[in-house]
């Protein structure tokens, strides 16, 4: 299966996404990961470039074909890109499911955002002011949402567990 993983940065979306890969030895992808591999060989300048979506897409699809479960880290903030994942998921005839993580509590979001420390080298993470401009389309009926403000990474990933086992036994 395709899961697809979406949400503004500093919401907790790679910490799900990766102890949720984790459970269901599936395969992490990174947006992030990716994009600094770019940067670093000067293929990008900058994360504001569409390129690690596209590498992104290639990976998911040719790991859905072997059978792996794929977990997808991405912001996926607009409507192209979701549908762009929805697409992969068909062409590779595996279900899909998107997760978006939020954090509802502002305050808590902001202070995330302002006290993260990166995990890859050379990563810039963005400042609270870009994450609140980034454009953000809301997402259609369907998708599970992860609120962490008040959910923490246990109950979120066996509320998730539950949701996606329901989800593929209602197939």
């Amino acid at each position: 299966m395709l899961i697809i993983m979406s949400g503004l940065p500093g919401t907790g979306k790679s910490t799900i996404a990766r102890e949720l890969a984790r459970r269901l030895n599936g395969m992490f992808l990174r947006a992030d990961t990716i994009a600094q591999a770019l940067i670093s060989a000067d293929v990008m300048k900058d994360d504001d470039n569409p390129t690690a979506y596209i590498v992104g897409y290639a990976v998911a699809e040719e790991n859905l074909r072997t059978g792996a479960t794929v977990v997808a880290d991405y912001v996926n903030g607009m409507e192209l890109t979701r549908q762009a994942w929805r697409d992969v998921a068909a062409r590779t005839n595996v279900p899909f499911h998107a997760i978006e993580v939020i954090c509802s509590d502002m305050a808590e979001h902001r202070r995330r955002v302002e006290t993260r420390v990166s995990d890859i080298a050379g990563l810039v993470l963005p400042t609270w002011k870009q994450v609140v401009d980034r454009p953000y389309e809301k997402w259609d009926a369907g998708t599970i949402t992860v609120d962490t403000s008040i959910t923490g990474l246990e109950d979120a990933i066996a509320g998730l567990l539950i949701q996606l086992s329901k989800r593929r036994a209602d197939r």
